[in-house]
């Protein structure tokens, strides 16, 4: 995605995350009302998080915002039979989810900031550090959660790479020297002849 076919990426984005709820969430959900979900969740936890990171991926490059569990939730409503408990998604599949997302955040800035779009990758950094200074603070009263903790060594490197990525390009920004013409003899290796 660049600024020239950001609009085209986005349109087929949403309308792939659509058909991904119609054919396969509403499948899920459908299967599972009427059973007892939450001791079914380990069987289709990975494919919930995958839909948590798409999502919440395709709300922030529209929106530039987090997608949360309430809004998540919410968008599953209808597609649940009203006379039973709907299917909701779970804290711990979000939080994994979301520790997926700063990963894909973490390619989208790389992508920017190789496209001239620091601002932006400066954004996705703001973004990303946040998430993570946040699941710092709930992560250790999830013990039991190996899954978690591997997810939160992986996010503090996206975070890392991110930051590096950004403060690279500061650096060399304040060392770049402008291009000058070959006919400026102020600049030492310019204007001199072609050794042969």
């Amino acid at each position: 995605m660049s600024k020239q076919n950001k609009e085209e990426v986005l349109d087929k984005a949403v309308k792939d995350l659509a058909a991904v709820t119609d054919q396969y969430l509403s499948r899920l959900v459908k299967e599972l009302q009427g059973t007892d979900f939450w001791k079914l969740r380990r069987a289709y936890s990975p494919g919930v998080q995958e839909y948590v990171e798409a999502a919440t991926l395709c709300n922030f490059c529209k929106t530039g915002t987090l997608l949360t569990l309430d809004e998540m939730n919410a968008t599953l409503l209808p597609l649940s039979d009203p006379s039973v408990e709907p299917l909701q998604i779970n804290i711990l599949d979000y939080i994994l989810g979301l520790a997926d997302l700063t990963g894909e955040l973490m390619r989208l800035a790389i992508g920017r900031i190789s496209e001239g779009e620091l601002d932006f990758a400066e954004k996705i950094c703001s973004f990303v550090r946040e998430i993570y200074r946040n699941l710092t603070l709930i992560a250790p009263e999830m013990d039991d959660s190996s899954d978690m903790k591997q997810k939160m060594e992986t996010m503090l490197q996206s975070v890392m790479k991110i930051e590096n990525a950004c403060f690279s390009v500061h650096v060399r920004g304040s060392e770049y020297i402008p291009l000058l013409g070959p006919a400026d003899t102020s600049y030492p290796l310019l204007g001199m002849p072609d050794i042969e």
